[in-house]
């Protein structure tokens, strides 16, 4: 079978990447591995509202659960904490949503534009003629089908296959993997208007984060940095000692949970090969601080898409146009608060709870009219001027 644009994962990357490219008039197919688009759910299922009209996602109640005013960052002591309003606190703070739903919103979206669709179709390989990928090899209801296409755009995810399959180095450091457990929890006393972040010795390496989906239902999940992790499962019971410790999510009844990892490292030297484009959680395109990959996904999957557009108008879909019309943009969108925040990140992993809880105290004492290295640095040196000298990398 031949396409133009093979898209390899019906995330909201491979969405995003095989609508852009269909409404450009190419030949798509977007295959995805699992039976139904969106599920099992690996989700803290926050994102913001900012970045929605950048690639066309009109809110819907569908998909909505819960619609927040901000964000609450927690230090060890929990004495007090620092107040985000939702335009402020970053990707995961506006809407709290129901991710499968979400998912299938944006495949139809895809689907809408033109692309086809195979569920319960795993890539299994690529296909290479002359050292170059040229397609992929799909199980498809039993068969194995051979789909060529000038473009491959892995959205594979974490795992993605479709990166080391083309040689694209995408390996992570321990580091900077981060291994996350979720519940799902009902009956729980919360703030049902704010997304609560809770950060130090309680989650190594990583934060709690409390995730608001009504009045007394929230997803309650942790994610802890792999080389702080020394022995098996110990993630869950680092979340079931935050748990314990807190009377108001202990009296809960969990009704889900779900697990995985995250990578919270730098953008890879390179997102492309001949004919190939990763995006999204394949790209490594999570943010490192947050952990959250679903605004980056559907950013780089839309300026994949029209790469494909622009590279098969052309008649040039090598590495070097690739890298000139899509990871340039994408670097040039992404890369600097990437960059930025993948250094915040390795900083407030090495901090002490006692430092952790004055960072916090002196925020929290000032109203922040805006995030800036000046205004936070400001707030710190009026309160504990000591800290400064150690945070002027930081922030």
């Amino acid at each position: 079978m031949n396409y133009d644009v093979l898209v390899i994962g019906a995330g909201p990357g491979g969405s995003s990447a095989a609508r852009y490219a269909a409404r450009h008039g190419l030949k798509v197919l977007m295959v995805e591995k699992r039976p139904d688009i969106g599920s099992p759910v690996r989700c803290g299922e926050g994102i913001s509202k900012s970045w929605l009209p950048e690639v066309e996602i009109d809110p819907q109640p569908i998909w909505i659960s819960n619609e927040v005013e901000g964000a609450r960052i927690f230090p060890p002591d929990e004495k007090t904490f620092i107040k985000l309003s939702a335009n402020k606190a970053g990707n995961e703070v506006g809407y709290i949503i129901e991710r499968d739903k979400f998912d299938k919103y944006l495949a139809a979206l895809a689907a809408r534009e033109g692309a086809d669709i195979w569920v319960k179709s795993p890539a299994i390989s690529l296909i290479k003629e002359n050292n170059k990928v040229v397609g992929a090899r799909i199980r498809r209801q039993g068969e194995i089908v051979d789909v060529r296409a000038r473009i491959i755009i892995g959205a594979d995810g974490f795992e993605s296959q479709v990166g080391r399959w083309a040689k694209i180095n995408t390996m992570v450091k321990d580091r900077d993997i981060v291994s996350c457990i979720e519940y799902r929890m009902v009956g729980i006393d919360i703030d049902k208007n704010f997304t609560d972040f809770y950060l130090g010795s309680c989650a190594p390496g990583g934060y709690v984060w409390v995730f608001p989906k009504g009045k007394d239902e929230a997803n309650v999940g942790i994610g802890v940095a792999l080389n702080k992790l020394k022995k098996r499962g110990e993630v869950k019971r680092y979340l079931d000692d935050f748990i314990e410790k807190h009377p108001g999510l202990k009296k809960g009844k969990t009704i889900e949970i779900i697990t995985g990892a995250v990578s919270t490292c730098p953008i890879p030297q390179t997102i492309v090969a001949d004919n190939v484009m990763l995006v999204g959680d394949a790209a490594r395109l999570i943010d490192p601080i947050t952990g959250g990959g679903v605004a980056n996904a559907c950013i780089s999957g839309k300026l994949a898409g029209e790469a494909a557009y622009e590279a098969i108008r052309n008649n040039n879909t090598s590495k070097e146009f690739l890298k000139e019309h899509y990871e340039k943009r994408v670097r040039e969108k992404l890369e600097r608060k990437h960059l930025r925040n993948w250094f915040a990140k390795e900083k407030l992993s090495e901090l002490s709870d006692e430092t952790l809880n004055k960072l916090v105290d002196a925020i929290a004492s000032v109203e922040l009219s805006s995030i800036s290295v000046k205004s936070l640095l400001d707030a710190v040196q009026k309160k504990y001027p000591e800290l400064v000298k150690e945070f002027e990398d930081l922030i």
